[in-house]
């Protein structure tokens, strides 16, 4: 499917050859290495939230009205990445990004107090929101010129570092090591990374635009701009979607203590489970994609998924719940970076992708921010088992649009002659 207001038309690339192939393959790595960095970032504040609070001796409420300002401030600010992209590139914003997260990382450490934490917070989410959308635009634009799919890896790369994150974290925290310390060690190192993987992406040129000769925009790169029909197609796609993930994240050890009779310790495996075999998933996943194409993989996936959440729903023990929590990680390890590769080719160059993967990205924050809250209600109101449930036709759903994904098939089958 592809979208009629396509930008590529008004694009003026400042090299008419392109990078050559050699500069691709490296640029492969090194969007991969920033999702890498992004992810060891963000893990690494979330792991010290804890902390946080008992420094500032911050009540529960305070400490939910910061973590809202987060999701809020990212939320808004992704869209305007779009109009970013066009006017710097895509590699200046990834850049400038990576050079302002440590910073402020360094900052939310520093905090004496509330207020001083909330700005912080703020800048974080404007800061990792501007980051997402652009390394996601970035690595779209990659993929595209590489002729095979690379999403999946990347997004393998963010999640292998929230687990190094946390991991690390913990013995950060055992060791008593005070909460700035940390942020600055970690900051710097990641700030360095940063930089020198910037160096190796694609030229400013591959997406950033020039205006028309009349002095227009070109399509794409207003903030305004992407609300079309197969966006929206893919934002409930990826919202319904991240709601399920939400569930497993917020709600699996509740529903295995609570309603499999699981121990505390017997109940984390639940989230382990779907976190391993979502990782697992992801590091396979392009080579199958590669092999059997977005939709076909699209839709194997989904299948998996709601085979998944019947095993969770229909075990009766403990053992057989976890196994269905890993089933569903694996189903839908692929899901998310394969709407961002189809979104990505929906939008065509430069920033007409920029702005349709950040607005599909609204909607997938949307399902992590509002998730846990929804599914808490609805299992107080039917019971947890049920709440899962309900999830089922939702998946079923976003299987039967899997076609809507054909859009990444014809261009990887342009690029490849």
């Amino acid at each position: 499917m592809v979208n009629e207001t396509r930008p590529d038309t008004l694009r003026v690339p400042a090299d008419p050859a392109g990078p050559s192939g050699a500069a691709v393959r490296r640029a492969r790595w090194a969007i991969t290495a920033v999702f890498f960095i992004n992810g060891l970032m963000l893990a690494t504040y979330i792991v010290r939230i804890p902390s946080i609070k008992a420094d500032l001796a911050l009540t529960d409420a305070r400490l939910g009205l910061v973590m809202t300002c987060f999701g809020t401030a990212a939320l808004l600010t992704m869209q305007f990445v779009g109009p970013l992209v066009a006017g710097f590139g895509s590699v200046r914003v990834i850049r400038m990004t990576l050079l302002l997260m440590p910073l402020v990382l360094v900052g939310i450490g520093a905090a004496g107090n509330v207020v001083v934490l909330a700005v912080g917070v703020v800048l974080l989410g404007m800061v990792h929101g501007t980051l997402d959308v652009a390394m996601n635009a970035h690595a779209v634009t990659v993929e595209r010129l590489r002729g095979r799919p690379m999403m999946n890896s990347c997004h393998a790369a963010w999640s292998i570092s929230a687990v190094i994150a946390s991991a690390s974290g913990a013995s950060v925290i055992r060791a008593g090591i005070p909460t700035l310390r940390q942020f600055l060690v970690v900051g710097g190192v990641l700030l360095i990374a940063g930089l020198v993987a910037s160096l190796w992406l694609l030229p400013a040129s591959v997406d950033r635009v020039r205006r028309a000769p009349d002095g227009s925009k070109p399509p794409g790169a207003g903030w305004r701009s992407g609300w079309t029909g197969p966006v929206l197609i893919f934002g409930l796609m990826g919202l319904t979607i991240m709601l399920g993930e939400a569930a497993v994240v917020s709600w699996s050890g509740v529903f295995l203590h609570e309603d499999r009779g699981a121990t505390l310790a017997v109940a984390a495996l639940g989230y382990t489970a779907f976190t391993v075999f979502q990782t697992a998933g992801r590091l396979f996943g392009d080579r199958l994609t590669a092999r059997f194409g977005n939709v076909s993989m699209f839709r194997a996936s989904g299948v998996i998924a709601v085979a998944g959440l019947l095993v969770v729903v229909l075990g009766r023990s403990q053992q057989v719940t976890i196994v269905g929590f890993a089933i569903l990680g694996a189903g839908m390890s692929v899901l998310v970076p394969l709407i961002f590769s189809a979104v990505g080719a929906a939008g065509g160059d430069g920033p007409g992708a920029a702005t349709f993967v950040s607005r599909v990205t609204t909607f997938t924050y949307a399902g992590i921010l509002a998730g846990p809250a929804l599914i808490g209600w609805f299992a107080q109101a039917i019971g947890m088992t049920w709440t899962f449930a309900a999830i089922i036709p939702l998946m079923v759903g976003v299987v039967l649009a899997a076609r809507v994904m054909g859009g990444a098939d014809r261009d990887r089958q342009a690029a490849t002659g």
